[in-house]
């Protein structure tokens, strides 16, 4: 039976209310009313979070640049900032022993900036929209972007009230068409229906080298108080990673009592057994970090992957009836693995084109392509070509790494290459045959002992997300042929996505019809939305696709 589906009409069709999407609609309905309103053009802005911020996870250190410029006065509008950055150090980390930096890399210096909670930010800064004029449609998630005849010409949301085998139950509700002259994709990194945009218009990515990512797992602690003061930054690189492999963690005081700690795990790791929630729980352990936080208490948990290959691995940012920004769009620096200004500064540039399109009542590619121009021109695309080459530095390690952005620090991001081509992540994976030829041994990952008290295994943690699912509906990680999970990806890689999930959402169990055996067992529920699987795969089998709208983790003070 063919499913009638309700369409809706709009200018502007935004999808992600994360600070891109935010600034972008903040900054279009303020150029609208300082033009006197004539020009205002008709925004849908929509979320599949249950609210603006749920879905908001970052370390976070903002640069406030982006805000500063977006909105003069947030701080005397009450913009949720936890501390200004005081104490700022770099330490290198052995097993047992913290060595401080003599000096600050000039990337890593934050003076002037906030530690903040992104999803807390988030919250404020879609206060200040609404208060604009602009209506967000928490819980409405994206499933299809519609594409035709080469142009983008709007999405289809969700089905709702359907059964795990695709099948409408009682209150099934149809997702509808939105149609729009101008879709804008913010949904952070690995957006599904960018991911859809990729495959469906080639021509986005056809100059751009692979994206690379990092999967960063974070905790907010409350800590005794004399422990550390408010605004201290610490930045830490060396153990638990292997020196070949691209990683490293902070902690950041948001108050003199609450304190964020989290570990970024490069996945480009040729282990497969690469756990970047255990490396977390180890790198807890270390005397260094222990002593900030043994006798507090975890309060909050969550996981996101980060883009990080820079600009050269930033798609085109238009194209027919499409815009993209924000992490989805590679708007993040990785010498100073920051984000939310670029994000935001992105979004900004996107308005003011988009405004100029209602204005002249022309939405075409050929003013379109102006959003382009405008953050290649703009101290946003400055800062990204400064540090273009910075992960591509550490293809050959931790040492070489450092070498290579000292050189970059001072040749303007070139240093000895430029555009060094990478493979996408999932192709530097071994194979456990492939692993144990290079390294001359097995790939067994260490572990700890998770007590939950001080460390904790993955589903305790997820708990600490507040992450709900409904059970019943299909399961919004797509398994192309689970004959490879149970058969071909045991022999040949150990199946690895039990290891780099950081929510448990897949284990392999004995299969009681094949004894001896072993198959896959998906528990979606637990996914906490970092799209970590649907990057590290090795066969590229793994989809995430959105569930219901409203659902997957419900972040606080992250």
């Amino acid at each position: 039976m063919e499913v009638q589906r309700e369409v809706l009409e709009t200018d502007i069709a935004i999808v992600g209310a994360g600070p891109a999407g935010l600034a972008l609609a903040y900054h279009l309905a303020r150029l609208a009313e300082a033009d006197g309103g004539a020009a205002k053009p008709e925004i849908l802005l929509m979320d599949k979070g249950a609210y603006a911020g749920a879905h908001s996870l970052s370390g976070a250190v903002m640069d406030p640049r982006g805000i500063r410029e977006l909105i003069p006065d947030f701080e005397t509008l009450g913009a949720p900032l936890a501390a200004k950055v005081g104490a700022d150090s770099l330490y290198w980390l052995s097993e047992r022993g913290a060595t401080k930096f003599p000096f600050q890399p000039p990337a890593l210096s934050n003076h002037g900036n906030y530690i903040i909670s992104l999803n807390k930010f988030v919250g404020w800064l879609a206060e200040q929209v609404e208060g604009a004029g602009v209506d967000i449609y928490a819980g409405l998630a994206g499933y299809q972007l519609l594409v035709e005849n080469g142009a983008v010409t709007g999405l289809q949301t969700v089905d709702l009230g359907v059964d795990k085998h695709g099948n409408p139950k009682s209150n099934f509700e149809p997702g509808s068409i939105i149609r729009a002259k101008v879709t804008v994709l913010c949904e952070g990194v690995r957006g599904s229906l960018t991911r859809q945009a990729f495959e469906k218009i080639p021509a986005l990515t056809a100059g751009a080298v692979p994206q690379a990512y990092l999967t960063g797992v974070k905790e907010v602690w409350e800590v005794p108080a004399g422990r550390i003061a408010a605004g201290t930054v610490i930045h830490t690189i060396g153990w638990p990673q292997p020196r070949h492999e691209y990683g490293g963690g902070w902690v950041y005081a948001m108050s003199d009592t609450m304190v964020s700690v989290g570990y970024a795990v490069g996945l480009n790791s040729p282990d497969p057994t690469n756990d970047p929630h255990m490396k977390f729980q180890r790198y807890k352990t270390h005397p260094f970090i222990r002593r900030l936080l043994d006798g507090g208490q975890m309060q909050h948990y969550g996981a996101k992957a980060i883009p990080d290959n820079g600009c050269f691995a930033m798609p085109k940012l238009y194209h027919d009836g499409l815009l993209l920004c924000g992490d989805g769009a590679g708007m993040l620096d990785p010498a100073r693995l920051k984000g939310i200004h670029l994000a935001i500064k992105g979004g900004m540039l996107a308005a003011e084109t988009l405004f100029e399109c209602a204005k002249s009542g022309d939405y075409s590619t050929a003013r379109l392509k102006a959003y382009a121009e405008r953050f290649e021109r703009s101290w946003a695309g400055a800062e990204l070509r400064k540090t273009r080459n910075f992960h591509a530095g550490f293809e050959g390690g931790l040492y070489a790494g450092m070498f290579h952005a000292a050189v970059q620090t001072v040749t303007g991001g070139r240093g000895l290459f430029d555009r060094r081509v990478k493979k996408p992540d999932h192709e530097y994976m071994l194979t456990l045959a492939g692993f144990e030829r290079r390294f001359g041994r097995r790939p067994e990952k260490a572990r700890v002992k998770c007590d939950n008290a001080y460390t904790f295994d993955k589903l305790t943690d997820v708990y600490k997300s507040g992450t709900m699912h409904e059970e019943e509906q299909p399961p919004h990680l797509v398994i192309a042929d689970y004959d490879i999970c149970n058969n071909r990806c045991p022999e040949e890689y150990g199946n690895p996505c039990q290891h780099f999930c950081p929510a448990q959402v897949y284990e392999m169990v004995d299969d009681d019809q094949r004894p001896g055996k072993v198959r896959l067992q998906l528990t979606p529920s637990n996914c906490v939305h970092c799209k970590t699987c649907d990057i590290a795969d090795p066969y590229q089998i793994i989809r995430w696709m959105t569930p219901q709208g409203g659902e997957g983790p419900n972040y606080e003070n992250l």
